[in-house]
């Protein structure tokens, strides 16, 4: 791998660095940390979005007829970077810019495209996924929630879990099964659909911090237009495919956001008493942030490494799926760390906060386990190879 940037990409990165020091306010940044449980501090993160999409910064990757810059993996490698560093909020339509968009790029008519994407950018509408369900999780192939065929319209039943900003959702990609008799990852479609419709239903779930991440929905016979189908009927598993792909995609925010993370700690416990710095000191403290700013530079080239792969044309999922494991566990690592060294009060209650919150790491966009097998079978392949 060489990661020397070329001349254009280091120019972008200073361009990004001055936009956000010009526009980027404490209020937006303290907006991004509360956005799960404050209605006023979602609306400051959508005004942020809008501002973001009119200077042509929300969607570097996209094309620039659909508002974006055109920019490549290293552009968006940088762009990753410099927002995390800057505490600069996630979009709000986070999984659909980075996942959702791109299925719709694919796959997508050419209404779709024009009408949904230019709204998705600019916060006017909020995106969720539906996927997971009670009994298929990260075995998505295993969905139930049903689609049947009435006409001009499908009438979808069934339910989704752990959907994230569920409740606050304009649109869904949902994935639905349209030929139940068609083997396991066949006969799944996708459909876009409007949230408002009769029969949806989207309920809160409260997470271990309080906070309402995600919600679980319900479709009770909603009757769905047949031209919200997104892709090819009974080709859902493809889309399904392109979907997760690009949620892998944004690969720079996995050790970016464990590097700001380790940062935050370390001012933390230097700032919080005499005492507290001393342990700074502590051999054994050492050893564990010693450990963690190793991985942290693990987890870094391994991202990296799959940037390098979609630079040469080559899959980078193989490595991203990794990625996603050391990221889990690091970022787990460090909240427990931190909350032994500052308790449950520590920098206002953030360490108890994370240390609750990071049990998710290992879990959310693919569970640890599943994620070791795709590893052994993809990467170590069988034993004697």
């Amino acid at each position: 791998m060489d990661f020397t940037l070329p001349q254009s990409v280091r120019e972008f990165r200073d361009e990004l660095r001055d936009w956000l020091a010009g526009h980027l306010t404490e209020e937006v940044i303290a907006a991004g940390r509360h956005v799960a449980s404050d209605p006023a501090a979602f609306e400051i993160v959508r005004g942020w979005n809008r501002l973001l999409a009119e200077h042509r910064w929300a969607a570097v990757t996209w094309p620039e007829e659909l508002g974006g810059r055109g920019a490549g993996p290293l552009e968006q490698m940088v762009y990753v970077e410099e927002t995390v560093r800057a505490r600069a909020p996630m979009p709000l339509n986070v999984i659909g810019m980075n996942n959702i968009a791109p299925a719709i790029m694919r796959y997508g008519t050419p209404e779709q495209q024009r009408t949904l994407l230019p709204r998705m950018m600019r916060a006017e509408e909020i995106w969720c996924q539906g996927m997971s369900e009670p009994e298929a999780g990260s075995d998505l192939a295993s969905l139930r929630t049903r689609a049947v065929r009435a006409g001009e319209e499908f009438v979808v039943t069934g339910q989704k879990i752990w959907t994230s900003l569920g409740q606050h959702a304009d649109r869904c990609q949902l994935f639905v099964r349209t030929d139940p008799d068609a083997p396991k990852h066949q006969g799944i479609s996708c459909l876009i659909v409007d949230m408002s419709l009769p029969g949806v239903e989207a309920r809160p779930l409260a997470t271990l911090t309080g906070d309402t991440d995600f919600a679980e929905l319900f479709f009770d016979e909603v009757r769905v237009p047949a031209t919200a189908l997104l892709g090819p009927l009974d080709q859902g598993w493809q889309v399904a495919t392109t979907t997760l792909s690009h949620e892998r995609a944004n690969a720079a925010r996995l050790y970016s956001e464990m590097q700001v993370r380790l940062t935050d700690l370390v001012r933390d416990v230097a700032g919080a008493s005499t005492e507290s710095a001393a342990r700074l000191r502590d051999p054994v403290t050492l050893h564990r942030l010693g450990g963690m700013e190793v991985r942290s530079a693990f987890l870094r080239i391994l991202c990296q490494r799959g940037i390098s792969a979609s630079l040469a044309g080559n899959a980078s999922f193989d490595s991203a799926s990794l990625a996603k494991t050391a990221w889990g566990e690091l970022g787990q690592d460090i909240a427990a760390l931190g909350f032994d060294l500052l308790g449950p009060r520590g920098a206002q209650g953030r360490w108890a906060r994370e240390r609750l919150a990071a049990r998710a790491l290992t879990i959310a966009g693919g569970t640890t386990q599943i994620n070791k097998n795709i590893t052994a079978r993809r990467i170590l392949g069988p034993i004697g190879r």
